[in-house]
């Protein structure tokens, strides 16, 4: 190719430009993924820490398990008798839970921890026998198992007893039912016929990482959260009904009624099949763990997530950066070489780089505001030096300083980034139009432009 003709045509300059843009495409999405490399380092390095203190913690229960005897008519000969499993899930159930929240270090990542302490009270009622149309003479009372569902038995710190009808039942690890609950601690509560109403109550201190979630076993639910944390995330099939998130801590209440989830207070068989359904041992746990609701204790930045968004707007970067300097050409009359306009994109390509190794370092404001004016000042001083002008390159770092600020002002919006992004690049762009209404750009592929 002809350097002459080269620096002489507009259109050849504009077409180089455009390559050069989508090429640069390249290294930002190499970048892209090297941001969720590290992220998944990041998590892995949070399982490790989760998996030996405790995993999110779902609480399900308890559930009251009775063994009955079942007699199927045979054609000849007795009914043969066989034993089937009722469940029954309490009339009330209160939970309070104070959440002290700890943030411990694997390297240089963050994983948030936490203390629970539960108080779960309640009660439950035999008449849901009779709903089940099994006679009090067909139960095995000797049998029953009251269950509580914990997902991660690691993170029990202290010995469980469980209050029952005014006895202490010390808990024992298992759950009899396992396609009911995943995992869980048990007792083997003294039940019998004679009476048709217990109550029940025990105290849990149990670890756990990220999350503490509840199912609503109860006809009603009432479940009330404490916690210092002041980032909390509401998460799973309810919303509390009342929260207050302050400087100092968060309290949230829940309550919930039989009527809002999907599975009966009482059912035969080794599953909970859906209200209204058949018992049916296609069912799983998963029928209960989808209506569990609860809490998860954020980090108040995610520098991988804001490093990513910003990553996104690396093509705008280029293409109005470059779009500057072809201006600068055309008003100044001045010639910037591809390979000149390359070492550029290659500078604003690697503030992204430096914007993911400092964040990890730093908070994510400070390793930004670094990065923007470590790439501001390297692309200034090297336009200086190129094109031989300080007002150019004070006029190129004015520009690649509103377009950080601008990046910066969406990275912050949470709910209008769209809005802010979509209204800001209409003010560019009208920028741009206004500067170039009066260019005769046919005028210009005509003149030759020196160095």
């Amino acid at each position: 190719m002809n350097d002459g003709w080269l620096k002489r045509s507009i259109l050849l300059r504009m077409v180089v430009i455009g390559g050069l843009s989508l090429a640069l495409l390249i290294p930002s999405l190499m970048v892209m993924g090297l941001i969720s490399d590290r992220e998944q380092t990041r998590n892995s390095a949070i399982g490790e820490v989760s998996e030996n203190w405790g995993q999110g913690q779902t609480i399900a229960g308890p559930i009251l398990t009775l063994p009955f005897r079942k007699y199927i008519p045979q054609q000849k000969g007795p009914p043969r008798v066989v034993i089937e499993q009722t469940h029954i899930l309490p009339d009330s159930l209160a939970i309070a839970t104070t959440v002290s929240p700890e943030v411990r270090y694997r390297g240089i990542y963050e994983c948030v921890l936490y203390n629970a302490r539960l108080n779960l009270r309640g009660k439950f009622s035999l008449n849901a026998l009779a709903a089940l149309n099994i006679k009090p003479d067909d139960v095995v009372w000797d049998n029953a198992r009251l269950a509580i569902g914990i997902s991660d038995l690691k993170g029990i710190n202290e010995i469980v007893t469980v209050n029952w009808d005014g006895k202490s039942f010390a808990a024992e690890p298992g759950v009899e039912a396992g396609n009911v609950l995943n995992a869980g601690i048990s007792i083997k509560p003294t039940v019998v016929p004679e009476k048709r109403e217990f109550e029940f109550a025990t105290n849990i201190e149990l670890n756990g990482s990220g999350d503490l979630q509840f199912v609503p076993v109860g006809k009603e639910t009432s479940v009330r959260v404490a916690s210092s944390w002041t980032s909390p995330s509401f998460i799973g099939r309810f919303l509390p009904e009342r929260r207050t998130i302050r400087p100092d801590g968060f309290n949230a209440e829940w309550k919930i009624l039989h009527l809002n989830r999907n599975f009966p207070q009482q059912w035969v068989g080794e599953t909970a099949p859906a209200s209204g359904e058949v018992s049916s041992h296609a069912h799983t746990a998963s029928k209960l763990d989808g209506n569990a609701f609860g809490v998860k204790l954020l980090l108040p930045v995610d520098e991988y997530q804001k490093t990513m968004r910003s990553a996104k707007y690396a093509i705008m970067f280029i293409v109005l950066t470059f779009l500057s300097f072809f201006l600068t050409e055309v008003f100044n009359k001045k010639v910037v070489h591809p390979i000149q306009y390359a070492l550029i994109g290659f500078a604003l390509v690697l503030f992204y780089c430096l914007l993911l190794s400092l964040s990890e370092q730093m908070a994510f404001d400070t390793a930004y505001s670094v990065s923007a004016l470590g790439i501001i000042a390297l692309v200034a001083g090297y336009t200086r030096a190129v094109l031989a002008s300080t007002r150019v390159a004070l006029t190129i770092s004015a520009v690649l300083t509103m377009l950080y600020a601008f990046l910066f002002v969406i990275l912050q919006q949470e709910d209008f980034a769209l809005l802010v992004g979509s209204l800001g690049l209409f003010a560019i762009l009208a920028g741009i139009m206004y500067l170039t209404r009066k260019i005769d750009w046919f005028a210009i592929g005509k003149t030759d432009v020196t160095t």
